[in-house]
């Protein structure tokens, strides 16, 4: 009996090893299919588990009970390729041998695969509907690649999604009008396609959504009403071929880029109240009128840009600005009259552009009255048009209907005890289900917005000092990133997978701890697209001795794709960026100063804007660090390098 025992023994230990075994070689096959790529060399001499693999910027394999349930891998291969035509190109995609079907099912027998990220790898061809069997996904990212064709509408089974990230493919379909499926999807974005078609009404249903990203596509036709993603925080539709009115917004939008469409008509009045909102473009447009004056004065706009469009009018003498407005972009419409006083250039407070209207002003180039006088004439008299219009259709409607009652009392006399039952029956019917319909909507409405009142601003959160460790394996030399002016810097995971850089600084004279934390929570409240948010911090040594605190961890939000400054070596040709790229950069960060400088009161200034400062997202997009870092180190004793530029 003892050796049946044994048996039992070797034979589960051989079978728990077979399970991982059997992970190992589906990962060595994902490899093959990859093409070999440098980021999973580390296999070929590998005789650890796998599942012990420390992550590093460009691969991360993450394990639960030895089943693979994250596999990230972030290749060179960058598709911005102008005339791709389905086919495989030398250096930029993968071989022509390449199959993408055989990758996606090999990928399916990662059973418990949770979070999958291939970005940058030169994939090339349609995706496979097999993708949805990788059905316990729920992060999805295939960025920057070269796939084509339509989007798979098997994709909706997979329910369990939480992020659907696509951009910078070759996509050239409809999108499919399933979405509404994935009733937890938080993030869905499609940039940089070519796709077409309409916005699809599906994803209007999907009320989970925070963030949705369609930009630099060709959708066409309506933008339908949004009021029910009562949870979106970010809209970018921008250069697309929309053609509609502006649709109802939800309350909560913090971000709306809008801009380099066809839509027409006027600003909704309801844009006034969008008391979250940060961020407005609607630039490049066919929008007529005059803008609600509430949209300058909203408790949280910081840009509006509301350039090149056909709006007209006067804008109100004591029109009032928002005290977080610091740029407004009103250039290029047919105003006419006086601009006024909060939008004039006499205080550094915020930057206005109001060339190329009609106002009575010295400042900025204005055409003159002429050409704005017909846009304003055209929209009077249209006005008067559509009053008339709307008079002598309800006097021929009140005519037609007095000549029908007419007839109808002389010939169906007999029948009126009849048709009056049925027609109270009508009505009561109506009564019952609209009340009950329109009470159902309002309960659901006000259910969201309490949420989102709970929700609030993001406050800075405090880190203990035993999170900091466990995230950064006890500061080990791994994680190590880097030493500059403003401390050591280490890369961290969080527990809920999120990946972070944590800062440690050493002051060299002791705050007390309530004045350290007031400017630590300022920090964290700088919140802007192309500003690395701080998450939060942790004051070494606790909170019981208020006499102050020699050591503090700041933790800012992790940016993966490098500095500027290794962007510029020509060391790494392949890495080097185009001049308009280099444009676009430095745009983003002139924007994140000018909020620095006018967006907060007070200031934030001396930030410290050099190459290696200045970090790229996934998507090139820069985001500024070290700014502000005066703030909580103004009484150190160093001084600044010459070199560095004062923003």
């Amino acid at each position: 009996m003892g050796y049946f025992y044994l048996f039992l023994l070797v034979l589960f230990s051989w079978s728990c090893h077979g399970l991982q075994t059997y992970q190992t070689q589906l990962l060595l096959q994902i490899r093959k299919h990859l093409e070999y790529p440098s980021q999973l060399q580390i296999l070929d001499n590998y005789n650890g588990d796998l599942c012990n693999l420390s992550a590093m910027s460009n691969l991360t394999i993450s394990c639960q009970d030895n089943f693979v349930t994250e596999f990230k891998i972030r290749g060179d291969k960058v598709a911005n390729v102008s005339d791709f035509n389905g086919y495989a190109i030398p250096s930029k995609t993968l071989s022509k041998t390449f199959s993408i079907d055989s990758l996606v099912t090999t990928l399916t027998r990662l059973t418990s695969l949770k979070v999958l990220s291939l970005v940058s790898l030169g994939i090339w061809g349609p995706l496979p509907d097999k993708i949805h069997r990788l059905y316990s996904l729920e992060f999805l990212d295939l960025s920057s690649n070269f796939m084509f064709g339509s989007i798979p509408p098997q994709i909706s089974r997979m329910v369990k999604l939480q992020t659907l990230t696509l951009d910078g493919n070759y996509f050239n379909d409809t999108i499919p009008n399933t979405l509404d499926s994935l009733s937890n999807l938080s993030v869905l974005s499609f940039r940089g396609n070519r796709l077409k078609g309409q916005f699809p009404s599906s994803i209007c249903r999907i009320s989970s959504l925070t963030d949705v990203a369609m930009c630099h596509n060709k959708l066409s036709g309506k933008l339908p009403d949004l009021s029910s993603l009562t949870r979106l925080r970010v809209l970018d539709v921008r250069e697309n071929r929309l053609d509609s009115e502006l649709p109802v917004m939800p309350q909560g939008l913090v971000t709306a880029l809008l801009a380099k469409n066809l839509f027409s008509g006027e600003i909704p009045a309801q844009f006034g109240v969008l008391s979250h909102l940060q961020h407005l473009d609607l630039s490049f447009n066919q929008l007529s009128g005059t803008p609600p004056s509430a949209l300058f004065d909203l408790p949280s706009i910081s840009y509006l840009n509301l350039a090149s469009n056909v709006l007209s009018g006067s804008l109100p003498e004591h029109l009032t600005c928002g005290s977080k407005l610091g740029f407004v972009d009103i250039s290029n419409n047919k105003f006419v009259g006086d601009l006024p006083s909060c939008l004039d250039n006499k205080s550094d407070k915020r930057v206005v552009k109001y060339g190329g209207n009609c106002l009575s002003t010295d400042g900025q180039q204005q055409h003159q009255g002429l050409y704005c006088k017909e846009a304003n004439t055209r929209r009077s008299g249209r006005k008067t048009a559509v009053l008339v219009a709307i008079i002598v259709v309800s006097v021929l409607l009140l005519m037609l209907l007095a000549f029908g009652i007419l007839i109808l009392f002389q010939r169906c006399r007999p029948r009126r005890t009849f048709e009056t039952h049925i027609r109270q029956k009508v009505v009561q019917d109506n009564l019952t289900t609209g009340v009950s319909s329109e009470v159902l909507a309002n309960a659901r409405f006000i259910s969201e917005v309490a949420k989102l009142g709970t929700q609030g601003t993001p406050i800075c959160r405090l880190f203990s000092m035993e999170e900091l460790e466990e995230a950064t394996d006890n500061f080990d030399s791994s994680m190590f990133m880097g030493e500059g002016f403003t401390g050591k810097l280490y890369k961290g995971r969080l527990e809920n997978g999120t990946y972070v850089v944590i800062r440690s600084l050493t002051l060299q004279k002791k705050y007390s701890i309530q004045n350290l934390k007031v400017r630590l929570d300022f920090l964290s409240k700088l919140h802007h697209p192309h500003l690395v948010g701080l998450l939060g911090h942790c004051i070494a040594g606790g909170v019981q001795d208020d006499s102050g605190a020699s050591k503090v961890f700041l933790v800012y939000d992790y940016v993966p794709n490098g500095n500027y400054r290794m962007h510029l070596s020509e060391t790494c040709p392949e890495k080097v960026l185009k001049w308009s790229d280099r444009l676009a950069i430095l745009i983003d960060v002139a924007k994140a100063v000018h909020f620095l400088h006018t967006g907060v009161i007070p200031g934030v200034y001396n930030n410290r804007l050099k190459t290696n400062n200045i970090l790229l997202d996934e998507h090139r997009l820069a985001k500024l660090s070290d700014y502000g870092m005066f703030i909580i180190m103004e009484e150190n004793e160093k001084l600044e390098p010459k070199e560095n530029i004062r923003g």
